[in-house]
This record gives structure tokens, sequence and C-alpha cells, in this order.
């Protein structure tokens, strides 16, 4: 382990809290420290994504279910978060460990400019030996804003700082076959090598995990399909044993792994591929996905056999071949109903038929992210 890297590692409230109750699983979180503190110590650089906010929020509350209303929800996170902090600030502090509280939304990593502005942050609060705790922004989040768990918020702030491994600590040792805990005859899963796999196994992946939490298997797989696209190896394993992200990192063959896919071409691409959530799907004919997925080419709408969504110009989209298998993600030109009017034809007839002078293309290669695409450079030109 002598490689100084960056890790994310979340850790859910089922991991953190009963999960009848909300009531601290103290021996947990100061393993967890206590697992962090030593990271650093050895020169990585660590960022902790944290969920408990809202379960312990019910518990100050005396809540006996996790509130339902979006309001509700605000409410009792904005409870819960100063006392959960509270506890991590008392628990590194005895270690000596400086930490900082980061609250985030799905704009600030869908805007590019709060995007580069939150990777600045990071990486100077990681300069200076500081472990951030991440949280969604719970008192603020409209629904639309909101990133749904913990699992994705954790696997977008993985892509944005350019880390090396994810860590999603949960409550159970690793993805099985089936829920473990109901059947007895569900395999473990060791490796994850290729995207297609996660995507077989969403199909089957059943819901939440607990009544605690708002994150499943599902989640969990979504996540490390983000990641992973973002050349992030992620890790699903047990949350009761921290000190499995150290023998992770050692080599041994530890919860589910999954196969990082190779990095984008730039940091733009990389918030392009991870930070950005599509807004509609756009299918493409046979030729049209070869020339993107080998030729390196920009999207025409000749290549364009149908749309869906209701998308504007500059939202981000999904680019899929005719099967419906996601190939590449980018930045559009044109809102889905000028789409609608121009795809399959060429690009010297668009003027013709929308009314004005456009881009030649609907999507460049500049703004444009295939899962094919290596050689990720720094990120310091965010």
């Amino acid at each position: 382990m002598s490689l100084v890297q960056t890790l994310v590692v979340k850790i859910g409230t089922s991991s953190l809290t009963g999960t009848t109750n909300g009531q601290f699983a103290l021996s947990t979180l100061a393993a967890l420290v206590e697992t962090l503190c030593i990271l650093r110590q050895q020169g990585h650089q660590v960022v902790l994504v944290s969920s408990g906010a809202v379960g312990i929020g019910c518990r100050r509350l005396h809540l006996t279910e996790r509130p339902k209303t979006l309001a509700m929800k605000q409410a009792v996170a904005a409870v819960g978060q100063g006392r959960l902090m509270r506890i991590y600030d008392d628990l590194f502090s005895a270690l000596n460990q400086p930490i900082a509280q980061v609250l985030l939304t799905r704009s600030d990593l869908a805007q590019r400019s709060r995007y580069v502005n939150s990777y600045r942050t990071f990486r100077q609060l990681l300069q200076l030996g500081v472990i951030p705790i991440v949280n969604e922004n719970d008192t603020v989040a409209v629904e639309e804003l909101k990133f749904g768990d913990n699992d994705t918020l954790s696997a977008l702030v993985a892509s944005l700082i350019g880390a090396q491994w994810l860590f999603l600590l949960t409550d159970v040792d690793r993805l099985y076959s089936a829920d473990p805990r109901s059947n007895p005859g569900a395999q473990p899963i060791i490796a994850i090598d290729r995207l297609a796999d996660i995507q077989a196994l969403k199909a089957v992946a059943g819901g939440q995990g607990s009544a605690w939490g708002t994150g499943g298997m599902l989640t969990k797989l979504e996540a490390a399909q983000i990641a992973t696209t973002a050349g992030v190896r992620t890790v699903i394993t047990d949350g009761r044993q921290p000190n499995n992200v150290v023998r992770a990192l050692a080599g041994e063959a530890v919860g589910t792994q999954f196969a990082p896919a190779p990095k984008p071409s730039s940091a733009r691409k990389r918030w392009i591929a991870a930070g950005l959530a599509p807004a509609g799907r756009i299918y493409l004919d046979p030729g049209a996905t070869q020339a993107i997925v080998n030729g390196g080419k920009s999207l025409l709408a000749a290549g364009i056999t149908s749309v869906d969504g209701d998308f504007a110009a500059q939202d981000a989209v999904a680019i899929c071949a005719a099967s419906g298998d996601d190939i590449a993600r980018g930045i559009v030109n044109y809102s889905a109903a000028e789409l609608q009017r121009i795809l399959g034809r060429r690009s010297e007839d668009i003027p013709g038929i929308l009314g004005y002078e456009g881009a030649d293309t609907v999507v460049h290669r500049d703004n444009l992210v295939v899962a094919t695409d290596t050689d990720f450079k720094d990120a310091d030109d965010l």
C-alpha cells in the first residue's frame, strides 16, 4: 500500500445507526474514524460521505418512522446534521484529525462554475490534510435538485475529485445474487469487470434496504456504474468492519469490487460523464454509432433515428445505439423539439428546416464522452 491515493468512503444510515430507532452504533463510528485517520497518516487523501442526519434527527425528535414529505425531511435533517457533525468532530479531534463539513446539492455539480468551485474547495481541503465530511444539503434541496441517495452523491464526489477508490460501506459484506438475509442460497459476487454486467445486475436488484436508509443494492449498483464510468474502482463491503478499506487497498479481495473503465480524457469530459444527469436520450443508426464509438466523430443529425425526452439546447443527453445501450453522453446543441424536425437530415439542410443558421453538429466531439475515451489528464484545467 505504498502508493498515495485519493479515497471516497461512503457509510450508510443502517451502518451508522440502529435499524429501528436511529441510535448511533458508536463502536462502528469509532472504528470508522480510527481507520480514516490511519489512512490519512499513511498519506492518503480521504473524503467521507456520511448519511445519518435524518435518522439522527428522527431520534432527537422522537419520531417512530422516517418522514415522507420533503418539508418534513428537510426539518428533521436540519436537527440531525448538527448532532452528526458534533459527534464526528469529537471523535476525529481525539485523534488530532481536522475535518470540514461540505453540503452539496445536485446543482453544485450540474452547473459548470459551481462544479469547478466545488472541485477547488475539495482540492484545498485535501492539500491541508483535512478530511471533508460530505452530505446532501437536505435543508435547501428541492426534489429536482436532490441526488436521491448518498450512494449517488458519493459516486459523483469521487468523479469530481478524480479519486482512485470509492468504498460503499453497507449492512452486508458484499453483493449477492439475491438478498442473503432472506435467501440462504444467495451466491456471493466477488468481482465485476464490465459495465454490461452492472446493467444486468441492476435489472434484477431489489429496492431500498432498511426502513431508515434510502439506498438498497440498486442504488449501490447505480453508484458503481457512475463511478466506474469515471474511472474509479468501487468496492461494496461491510460497514461494520471499516478496516476492510485498508485490506482492499492492500490487495485483499474484500467485498464486491468493480473494475474501473478508462478515465475520460479531460476534466471537462469527466464532468459531462458523471456530473450531469441526462435530460433525455438520442438513438443512432449503426453507421453513426460506429462513427461515435470508433471514429472519434461529432454527432450529426443525419445519424439520429429517434429522440426521447423534453430536453433543451445545452442539456446533457445519453446517446444510445439502436439496441438501447448507452454508448456516450454529451451536451446537445438543439432541443428535443428541434431534433424531431431535423433527425436523419444532412447538416446543410438544417437552416432551411429550422429557419435559422444553427450548429453543424448536434453534439460536438469536444462535448461528447464515449465509454472508450482514455488518457485522463489531471484536473488542474477544470
